[in-house]
């Protein structure tokens, strides 16, 4: 078995919109690992989003094309998994999913057990993968052993996850507990139907600095205990650094490095990498923008995205998309001139 859990290779996804016909992801790989977190990084409207969907199998059919590419997950291609059974048997059991928002993914009229026990008719890890894609099979598999089955995972789950009062707390409605508890009961939602990959999108950005540390940390160790892999997406660097393994790095939907973070954060090889994090406040106080401006995806540069920013793309660079090359072990990037040591120096 590979050590590989998902695979993306060369995947293109446009867009029809009014202004004609959105270049999204082109031509995009990611890689990650049984049990690792990889955090998916660049600044918003990169492709992010959409390559969680993507994976998740949840893109808009009025709009979205997926024009070319393979999604392999645990040695199976999403794209040819038949749409009715990838819902029953791998969105939200295999792969499930983390919200940004966790407040508007609550139903605030029901109690958060109705909900979680609602959840658990469709995703419980008690039911196989025969009865979940057979009609009609709902009434008949959620008796009352099930449902107890089922309840007692919840419990545990809410008190892994730190939440005081478990009990009282599926009495509750949405707006009766604070944004960090809400936090948590997605996190516990999501490891509900003992999933192999979990995506996470940006589940940190609604909360207060010291209550990101908290989920962070809890997210790691849960992730660890039962050896789930991560998809963690985000724009933010400090929190890449806190919870990821690796780190892949996209900018207009193109990738444009792939390290572990140890490498990301000290041999960053590709000039936009180099530039992000040099964008990033210094102890003394300044700041280091990057030239330019991001470019509009309905009509993209050619070649690499980043030509038009960078001080040392040429004639190559706006033709040609650079292929993979390695920058160290476990370290790639796609760019004709990556950043040597005395470049970065250079641009410090």
């Amino acid at each position: 078995m590979t050590s590989d859990l998902l695979r993306v290779r060369d995947l293109k996804v446009s867009f029809a919109t009014d202004g004609g016909t959105a270049q999204v992801l082109d031509h995009v790989n990611l890689t990650i690992g049984r049990g690792q977190i990889v955090g998916l990084v660049g600044e918003s409207g990169c492709g992010k989003t959409t390559l969680a969907r993507s994976i998740l199998g949840v893109l808009p059919k009025n709009s979205a094309r997926l024009e070319a590419g393979t999604i392999e997950f645990d040695g199976v291609d999403l794209l040819r998994v038949d749409p009715n059974r990838l819902a029953a048997t791998v969105r939200g059991r295999r792969i499930s999913f983390i919200p940004q928002d966790p407040f508007s993914s609550f139903n605030p009229v029901f109690t958060i057990g109705a909900q979680i026990m609602d959840l658990m008719k469709w995703k419980s890890p008690e039911l196989d993968d025969a009865d979940a894609g057979r009609s009609g099979w709902l009434p008949r598999l959620h008796g009352s052993r099930r449902y107890k089955a089922d309840r007692e995972r919840v419990l545990d789950l809410l008190r892994q996850v730190q939440l005081p009062d478990p009990e009282g707390v599926l009495k509750k409605y949405p707006h009766e507990v604070s944004g960090g508890q809400r936090q948590r009961l997605m996190i516990a939602m999501a490891l509900l139907p003992e999933p192999k990959l979990i995506i996470a999108d940006e589940p940190t950005t609604a909360l207060d600095v010291t209550i990101q540390a908290q989920i962070l940390k809890l997210l790691r160790d849960l992730a660890t205990d039962h050896g789930i892999s991560v998809l963690f997406t985000t724009h933010d660097l400090g929190t890449a650094w806190e919870i990821c393994d690796s780190i892949t790095v996209m900018y207009a939907g193109q990738e444009m490095e792939a390290a572990s973070s140890e490498g990301f954060f000290k041999r960053p090889s590709h000039p936009y990498t180099n530039r992000l994090l040099k964008s990033l406040p210094s102890r003394g106080g300044s700041l280091s923008g990057i030239p330019g401006s991001i470019p509009a995806l309905v009509d993209p540069p050619t070649g690499c995205r980043f030509n038009p920013r960078c001080e040392f793309a040429t004639d190559i660079c706006r033709q040609t998309r650079p292929e993979v090359t390695s920058a160290g072990p476990g370290h790639d990037v796609r760019c004709y001139h990556p950043v040597a040591e005395e470049k970065r120096h250079a641009l410090a």
